[in-house]
């Protein structure tokens, strides 16, 4: 999914090897409308896969992933890793940047904006499990001090505090301290290592419940990312796959 928002981004790195490339004609205007192509080409091609692992340029996209696991009978809980709530609504924002907003609206806000067209069905926020977000805008503070989503730390993240039910695993990179990963768009000091980002990925994996997973590569195009960091996030996965 090489995209950030309706911007096509052919040079990002994606980390891992990937099977099929998402690519429609959007037109590069603002709003939610101009996504609905790309959201709707990721569901069905989500649909179809029996396990599928979606890489992509910005966190928006999990409205298509969430979307297509729906679409085949599942009803995921979600695990989001992030350095930010993305719980913004248009309301809300100073800034007006959708990438602030993708979790709000899995959890029911305002689905004229895109979840009506996809057939996407609001995620319980008590079946939400939000990791690190130590970046909040006050609005975004405020509606979480409210909500009965689960807020935790990377080391708090443990099989007891995971919704029941299929796990749908949102990984935005730049969780990660951005000492680590330098490049991405909106850093926030003060993360967790790569290494125990992935560590809490493999133990959702050995749950043997994740039925889909998305990581964000939220980077700007031709960044260098280290083999290091490729062998780190490519193992994680690979333990999944292979699960």
């Amino acid at each position: 999914m090489p995209y950030f928002q309706t911007r096509h981004q052919p040079d990002v790195d994606l980390i891992v090897p990937f099977d099929d490339e998402v690519l429609v004609d959007m037109v590069d205007e603002p709003g939610w409308s101009p996504l609905l192509p790309l959201y709707s080409a990721v569901a069905s091609r989500v649909a179809s896969s029996p396990r599928p692992l979606v890489m992509c340029g910005d966190c928006t996209v999990a409205l298509g992933v969430v979307a297509g696991l729906q679409r085949t009978g599942l009803d995921p809980a979600i695990v989001w890793f992030d350095a930010h709530g993305d719980v913004q609504t248009m309301e809300t924002t100073t800034s007006g940047f959708l990438g602030g907003m993708p979790l709000r609206l899995l959890v029911g806000y305002r689905p004229e904006l895109a979840a009506s067209a996809l057939g996407l069905r609001p995620v319980a926020e008590d079946r939400v499990v939000l990791v690190d977000a130590r970046d909040l805008d006050p609005p975004e503070a405020l509606f979480l001090a409210g909500s009965p989503m689960r807020r935790v730390s990377v080391p708090e993240l443990t099989p007891q505090v995971l919704p029941d039910g299929p796990l749908y695993v949102h990984l935005d990179l730049d969780i990660v301290d951005p000492t680590e990963l330098p490049a991405v768009r909106y850093p926030a000091p003060g993360g967790p290592s790569l290494a125990a980002v992935m560590d809490a990925a493999r133990m959702l994996f050995r749950t043997g419940r994740v039925v889909g997973v998305c990581v964000a590569c939220t980077w700007s195009p031709g960044t260098v990312l280290s083999d290091q960091v490729k062998n780190l996030v490519e193992s994680a996965l690979s333990s999944w796959e292979s699960s």
